[in-house]
């Protein structure tokens, strides 16, 4: 079963993605702060990162860079899913370090594609 960790401080948004992913058979880690999100990982191996990035404390583009420079995580696929929609937006994510980018409101089938082009 492959594990997804899940970063997203909107409950109604957090909800809706654990829904669609466990339907789908994934297991789900939650953080709402990005730090949290990252300290999961130092104990959980995780098959791909769903980053908002709009977070308070950290935004989701600082911790993406702190998560790739990591020698254990830097192969971690991070997908960035933001209100954002603007291209100068999906190109910041792009070179933090995101391996791809989704806007909210979240598509289920366009999220269920992403995640099967990065983690099979």
């Amino acid at each position: 079963m492959k594990t997804i960790l899940v970063v997203e401080d909107n409950p109604d948004n957090m909800a809706l993605v654990e829904q669609i992913l466990e339907d789908e058979g994934f297991c789900v880690l939650k953080a709402v702060l990005a730090k949290d999100g990252i300290a999961l990982l130092k104990e959980s191996a995780v098959d791909m990162i769903l980053m908002d990035i709009s977070l308070p404390e950290m935004n989701g583009l600082e911790a993406t860079k702190i998560i790739k420079a990591g020698e254990t995580t830097k192969d971690i696929p991070v997908i960035a899913l933001t209100a954002h929609a603007m291209e100068t937006d999906r190109e910041e994510a792009i070179s933090a370090g995101c391996d791809g980018y989704l806007t909210k409101p979240i598509d289920e089938e366009e999220l269920l594609e992403t995640i099967k082009d990065n983690v099979g």
